[in-house]
């Protein structure tokens, strides 16, 4: 069980971070130099909106087999990387849910009204907090590795 947890756990984490990475490095650069805002930024809500999708499921998964190992093995005897881990991992979360109920609802209003300087404004806003939840996981990641 604690194979699968683990399995689980680490391809969330890579489908999490790897879709943001990807969104910051590749697929935000390319289409806003190839598109005008009236086409980007429906493309761009569209996109989103299937990537956080998989970002739900993948912050349950993450809470669950996370929570799993760490009550497996007990509070007390965890090793600290793993607490910050968890730590940083509800931050994580928190800041997603802050980002999917604020900035992301108030983008898809922005397009839904054709108001495309708003709609900008959000997307630059859904960068900055998803390049600080990239900057998270990987201080998680460190965490797990240097505090084991």
């Amino acid at each position: 069980m604690s194979a699968l947890l683990k399995f689980l756990h680490i391809a969330a984490a890579i489908t999490w971070l790897g879709g943001v990475g990807f969104m910051l490095a590749a697929f935000r650069p390319a289409v806003g130099a190839l598109l005008a805002p009236p086409q980007r930024l429906p493309l761009i809500v569209q996109v989103i909106s299937r990537f956080f999708v998989l970002v739900w499921i993948a912050v349950a998964t993450l809470l669950l087999t996370g929570l799993g190992m760490l009550l497996a093995v007990g509070m007390k005897n965890a090793p600290l990387g793993w607490h910050v881990m968890l730590g940083v991992g509800l931050l994580m979360f928190a800041l997603f849910g802050h980002l999917y109920f604020g900035p992301f609802r108030r983008l898809r209003l922005a397009v839904q009204a054709a108001d495309w300087p708003e709609g900008g404004r959000r997307v630059g806003q859904i960068a900055t907090l998803a390049t600080v939840n990239l900057v998270l996981g990987a201080i998680a990641i460190a965490a797990v590795i240097v505090l084991a």
